[in-house]
């Protein structure tokens, strides 16, 4: 048996690993749930200190401006809201990613499906001559 003969079978296992591979790595971002990863733990200085302090003060600050907005909308009716889903925030009702595991699964078992019909194809045209 030659050398290439023995080596085709690999190769076609690896380029059809290297395509599986392809096709399923866009599923994983079905299972991402935070989209920022969290910092590491490191050794803060005096100044991160002070601007972390300064950031609190400012949020804070901010969200009593917002309580006394939401207070303020509350007496006069709230009559400047916007109506209606997205104008007035409304979150989508369900947010999930099952077709782009769906597709993405189909795609793997049809890319199989269509390596192992070329490998009996390719076996049968052999053993006939």
């Amino acid at each position: 048996m030659s050398r290439r003969l023995t080596l085709r079978p690999l190769r076609i296992a690896v380029l059809t690993g290297v395509a599986a591979g392809a096709l399923l790595v866009p599923a994983t971002a079905a299972f991402a749930t935070d989209p920022t990863p969290s910092p590491g733990a490191t050794a803060s200085t005096p100044a991160d200190k002070e601007a972390l302090a300064k950031k609190k003060a400012e949020d804070a600050k901010t969200l009593k401006e917002a309580e006394a907005r939401k207070a303020e909308a509350q007496k006069t009716g709230g009559k400047g809201y916007p109506r209606g889903g997205v104008a007035a925030g409304e979150a989508p009702a369900k947010d999930d990613n099952t077709g782009t595991l769906i597709g993405s699964a189909t795609g793997a078992l049809l890319l199989a499906g269509a390596g192992t019909y070329v490998l009996r194809r390719r076996t049968t045209a052999r053993r006939e001559g």
